[in-house]
């Protein structure tokens, strides 16, 4: 082989190559339009409610490309639903460096409200909505892996709490679901705009407000 004829098969692949990469990033991004068509669908009109042609309306493509990518609607719950774990899994990293549990434990809260707040429509989704359980349930999935990962990063919190003398004369697993029941629903009351129709003097503020004294009492434990 020339060198001519290696500086054209150079050619060739180098488009070759690209031509390939601007594909898989079209079928990415295409993948991600059907999940955020669907998303939006499932929270405004409810999992039953929406259908396959509802998502491919939405998104403005053909039932047919919906089917490419996804094999029904359960399909595409079930990715959304460990979508949004995933992401909350890279809101907490920053958890990993901080070495005082109790620290932890605060800022924990913190980035946890961020993201509900951040991410409205897939907070719902993750742990308002009844579908993603029902379909772990019909898949005969005894556990909720991520929310069991999500809530075992908050239990083994506690727990190191705990250890350093904290929370004296409270039992582990019901502490840590009450703490999470409470910041879970400050979220909820304020996705769903209920902390506006009650006279609040602060509505805004509220929710960073509730979390502060949250943290003024367990200071104290």
């Amino acid at each position: 082989m020339n060198n001519v004829q290696k500086i054209v098969l150079h050619l060739y692949f180098s488009l070759f190559m690209a031509i390939a990469d601007r594909k898989a990033r079209e079928k990415e991004n295409l993948k991600s339009l059907i999940l955020q068509g669907a998303k939006k669908l499932f929270v405004e009109k409810g999992i039953e409610q929406t259908t396959i042609r509802n998502i491919a309306d939405e998104i403005d493509y053909s039932i047919g490309t919906v089917y490419v990518y996804f094999k029904d609607k359960n399909a595409i719950l079930h990715e959304l639903h460990s979508g949004g774990f995933a992401e909350l899994g890279g809101y907490f990293k920053e958890l990993y460096t901080i070495a005082d549990p109790m620290e932890r434990l605060r800022i924990m809260g913190r980035i946890y409200i961020k993201f509900a707040l951040e991410n409205t429509e897939m907070y719902d989704l993750m742990f308002n909505l009844k579908a993603p359980m029902e379909f772990l349930t019909k898949g005969n999935q005894e556990e909720w892996n991520e929310g069991k990962g999500a809530f075992g990063v908050l239990k083994s919190t506690v727990e190191h709490c705990m250890e350093q003398g904290h929370f004296k004369g409270h039992t582990l697993e019901p502490l840590s679901f009450m703490i999470w029941s409470l910041v879970h629903g400050m979220c909820c009351l304020e996705i769903r705009q209920r902390s506006k129709g009650v006279n609040l003097a602060n509505p805004e503020t509220i929710v960073t407000d509730s979390y502060n004294e949250f943290l003024l009492m367990i200071g104290k434990a």
